[in-house]
């Protein structure tokens, strides 16, 4: 397996699970409410669009940014790290994502793609940390190309993804069921608060060298 390919396959499974399209599913099918198929699958189509575009960015700019503000990547490597751990203990509980939406469902005229479906529910501050942790893994890669092209690849298919379960959204209900998006959900929170432990613990290593003292081997 080429490095290429362990870095799709891990960029892609990590945003997968950050953006858990089984979280968003309740909050979609709410504002939703009574529209037709049609409208599901516009929605979720321009909020993966959104999403992908936020993701780019990110990728794109991320480091500027950091330089910009003189924020070094372990630092956030950290940051994200502890989003990450609280986002998975979250999941252990009942979600507490429909409180973001008023009790009728979507304003009027709003762009609910964007808000709140893009960011914060899809594109949030797991999914720029990690994106932000990407781009140091493309610029310290050997072929740099070939890693952007990777973790472009990714992001590409983790939205068309997430945009398969938004846009059958009720279909999937149906077939898993209350329970089984709770259980699968609870899984997933898991191996997020595992991955946040993970960038903790890369982060303090790489803040410890970036000082001066080298990792015991």
């Amino acid at each position: 397996m080429t490095a290429q390919v362990s870095l799709f396959i891990g960029t892609f499974s990590t945003l997968l699970a950050i953006i858990n399209p089984l979280e968003v599913l309740p909050v979609y099918l709410k504002l939703l409410a009574d529209k037709d198929d049609a409208t599901h699958r516009f929605v979720a189509r321009n909020a993966c669009i959104y999403s992908v575009l936020l993701c780019f960015f990110f990728l794109i700019f991320g480091n500027l940014i950091l330089h910009l503000f003189g924020v070094p990547l372990s630092m956030v490597r950290i940051v994200g790290g502890i989003i990450l751990m609280k986002i998975g203990f979250e999941l252990f509980s009942p979600s507490k994502a429909s409180n973001i939406i008023p009790a009728e469902g979507a304003p009027e005229g709003s762009n609910i793609a964007f808000v709140p479906l893009a960011m914060p529910l899809m594109c949030g501050p797991g999914a720029i940390a990690t994106i932000l942790g990407m781009t140091a893994t493309v610029e310290n890669s050997p072929s740099e190309l070939g890693s952007l092209i990777a973790v472009s690849a990714a992001i590409v298919a983790t939205m068309f993804t997430t945009y398969l379960a938004l846009a059958y959204a009720p279909k999937l209900t149906a077939k898993l069921g209350a329970m089984g998006i709770d259980a699968i959900t609870r899984i997933v929170g898991f191996f997020v608060s595992a991955m946040g432990v993970g960038l903790i613990f890369n982060g303090i290593v790489e803040a410890l060298e970036l000082h001066g003292l080298k990792a015991l081997h």
